[in-house]
């Protein structure tokens, strides 16, 4: 139908190169005519070749964010075994730069056709996505995009308009009458290279509130992330001395530890928002003392991952260079009706 040899069309199928520009553009458009899909069970069958993916993820544990992305990545494995495709961890301890460097060397130390990255540091993952491809080693980022480092694919949400969004949807609680005043909720390790994703939901946030609330009082406030106690003491004084504090925002998946203390202070904000689907987050969500919670979908940012580099390296199909996840916004009434489809 092309008007070229078998030998032609395998090689475009199979993108193996040797093709000239005008043949290839012939062999497509009757592929797109024809709706060609390959049969995966019988390239599964024929492969002698055993494929090795690895996930760098930070570690995790049950009911936390990546505990609900590595349940997506299992299902993906299980889908995948016929196919001769193997899926192992390397997890670092997320903000530890050492750490995060000891699973990139092992990396360069391992025999892997595909690595699917949670990036963390930009210096570093740079400097992995470089050997990855001079070796010709496939890699996918999910949860955030470093968009110079060129991966085949990101898949998770957009961080700049998810904050632009939580700012929006927060504001709805705003009355100017009442002279309310604005938190910013931020980590002590707010400007570390660690904390890009939270850096750029911040300057999305901001970025809607300078364009609709010039005269708004911010405050920030920074709570460390392991030390509860001296946060209490942190939030006691802050309240005391701003009443009119009601409208809050945290930026990461920890907005339960601010709602935990709301509770037992025996506080209550107008109009509080976090990220993320976690246990003690939509617990606190339907208890009234958070009062919105947005969603990225892990458990389908793993899933479609590993589905997209198992397409490009195994199967030899095409991948969109980004597959945003839905920016999900969830309040008490609806929060029973939500699931995640993986």
């Amino acid at each position: 139908m092309a008007g070229v040899s078998a030998g032609t069309v395998d090689r475009v199928l199979h993108n193996r190169g040797d093709v000239s520009p005008q043949s290839k553009a012939k062999v497509q458009k009757v592929l797109d005519e024809i709706h060609y899909q390959p049969n995966v069970f019988a390239i599964g069958l024929a492969a002698k070749k055993k494929y090795s993916f690895v996930c760098l993820i930070p570690y995790y544990i049950e009911h936390d964010y990546w505990h609900s992305v590595v349940g997506g990545i299992e299902r993906a494995r299980q889908e995948l075994r016929p196919f001769n495709v193997s899926v192992d961890y390397l997890c670092y301890h997320q903000g530890n730069k050492e750490s995060y460097l000891e699973v990139c060397r092992r990396v360069e130390e391992s025999n892997v056709d595909a690595v699917l990255i949670a990036p963390n540091f930009r210096n570093e993952t740079l400097a992995l996505t470089d050997y990855l491809q001079a070796k010709k080693i496939a890699y996918a980022f999910i949860d955030f995009n470093m968009e110079e480092a060129n991966a085949l694919t990101y898949i998770g949400q957009d961080s700049y308009k998810s904050g632009y969004i939580a700012a929006k949807i927060l504001m709805r609680n705003y009355q100017a009458g009442e002279g309310q005043e604005l938190v910013l909720f931020l980590s002590n390790n707010k400007n570390s290279p660690a904390e890009i994703q939270m850096q750029r939901r911040l300057a999305g946030f901001m970025s809607f509130i300078t364009e609709e609330y010039e005269e708004l009082v911010i405050h920030e406030v920074v709570l460390n992330k392991s030390n509860q106690e001296n946060n209490q003491k942190t939030l006691d004084e802050f309240f005391r001395l701003h009443p009119k504090a009601t409208l809050g925002v945290v930026f990461n998946s920890r907005v339960y530890q601010l709602g935990e203390y709301l509770r037992s202070a025996g506080r209550s904000m107008k109009g509080l928002i976090g990220y993320d689907l976690l246990k003690a987050n939509v617990e606190l969500l339907k208890s009234g003392d958070v009062h919105y919670l947005i969603g990225q979908r892990p458990g389908l940012q793993g899933y479609c991952g590993v589905k997209a580099l198992c397409d490009h390296v195994v199967f030899k199909k095409s991948v969109e260079p980004v597959k945003y996840m839905p920016i999900d916004i969830m309040i008490k009434e609806n929060i029973d009706f939500y699931f995640e489809f993986v």
